[in-house]
């Protein structure tokens, strides 16, 4: 029963609400990709997102015009990307960076920032439906003046898949790769008939290379190297409801799988990041955000995990409603920033917390 004296029930009243108030996320969402933005888009579809050593974020994303439906079936899909120096808070005008003629696509961004260099890629997946249907091809850009011009595309569909492969469908997967702790930049190839396979460059992007032996089960998948200088793939796996993770210690000869009854999914695509700022540099603190559902594409969630994917904290809810691909970031302030899909593809937003935000409450 409250007091019958007002000042002391005024007192209650606040303290209820500082209470609420704590309790509540309260994270904003910025948005950065949305087919209103562009009426003769149909969807803007598969988020990336990095940090340069500028602190400006880069976000990438598909440009599906005619339909949002993937690259075999699209025959006009760009590659667009904006940009932000504030830490996400505002952006810039969408620069469209891959377009080619109707009739040929571009598709699934992934983006790598080479510390060393400076250099940034941008990995896509190309198909020309006119003249070679059901062919992928393998592609980058470059940056070197953090965002501002690229480069041609570059072709690495030789170096990094199997002559037999030509026919096969096969990708790389979007969202991010990884820089080693030597430098050795490494990313993911899907073979939805041989496996899943790590492709890499040991030259800052001169030459590439595609590990042998596949990594199965695995659709979408992330690496990251621990400070042990193993590899672990965190993977979609589709009609199991959970995600599967992969252990090399050998550099990709072999692999240790595990499935995570933990990890429940739907089968979607998932970020994957090593947090490499300040007191956990040298720590195997690893963030996953994913879709916490085993049949409907909703409830996007992060995890942590502090012993480099061996154990997984509980989810914490990012958003309750539709989402799909996420890709996640660190900011240059030690915040983390999460680019994903809303609302039944019709946006891509951008939203950001601190660690102490992630760490608390759960």
């Amino acid at each position: 029963m409250y007091s019958s004296n007002p000042f002391l029930l005024i007192v209650v009243i606040f303290l209820n609400s500082l209470l609420s108030f704590s309790q509540k996320s309260d994270l904003k969402f910025y948005e950065v990709f949305n087919k209103s933005q562009n009426s003769k888009v149909s969807c803007y579809r598969i988020p990336s997102i990095i940090t340069t050593d500028k602190g400006t974020l880069i976000a990438a994303a598909d440009e599906r015009v005619l339909s949002c439906g993937d690259l075999k079936l699209n025959r006009d899909i760009n590659i667009v990307i904006r940009t932000s120096n504030d830490e996400g808070k505002s952006w810039s005008s969408i620069n469209r960076l891959v377009d080619y003629p109707f009739g040929e696509s571009a598709s699934d961004p992934s983006m790598i920032f080479d510390k060393k260099t400076k250099q940034i890629y941008l990995f896509y997946n190309y198909m020309n439906l006119e003249k070679d249907k059901d062919v992928y091809y393998l592609k980058y850009v470059t940056s070197l003046d953090n965002g501002i011009t690229w480069s041609q595309p570059i072709d690495i569909t030789d170096q990094i898949s199997k002559p037999e492969w030509k026919n096969d469908f096969k990708f790389i997967t979007s969202g991010r790769g990884f820089q080693t702790q030597n430098g050795i930049l490494l990313h993911c190839l899907v073979n939805l008939q041989k496996g899943t396979h790590v492709f890499g460059s040991n030259d800052h992007g001169k030459t590439w290379y595609i590990t042998d032996t596949p990594i199965s089960p695995g659709d979408e998948s992330k690496i990251v190297e621990l400070n042990d200088r193993s590899w672990l793939v965190n993977s979609r796996v589709n009609n199991t409801g959970i995600r599967y993770s992969h252990i090399s210690k050998d550099q990709g000869k072999s692999w240790t799988t595990k499935p995570e009854s933990k990890l429940i999914d739907p089968g979607c695509n998932a970020s994957l990041v090593k947090y490499d700022y300040g007191n956990y540099i040298k720590s195997d603190l690893l963030l996953l955000s994913n879709i916490n559902n085993q049949s409907k594409r909703k409830e996007i969630v992060i995890r942590y995990s502090l012993n480099g994917g061996k154990t997984w904290s509980e989810p914490k809810l990012i958003y309750a409603g539709s989402a799909a691909y996420s890709s996640m970031t660190v900011l240059s302030n030690g915040d983390i920033g999460i680019l994903f899909e809303m609302d039944n593809y019709s946006k891509n937003v951008f939203t950001k917390f601190s660690l102490h935000w992630l760490m608390n409450d759960l």
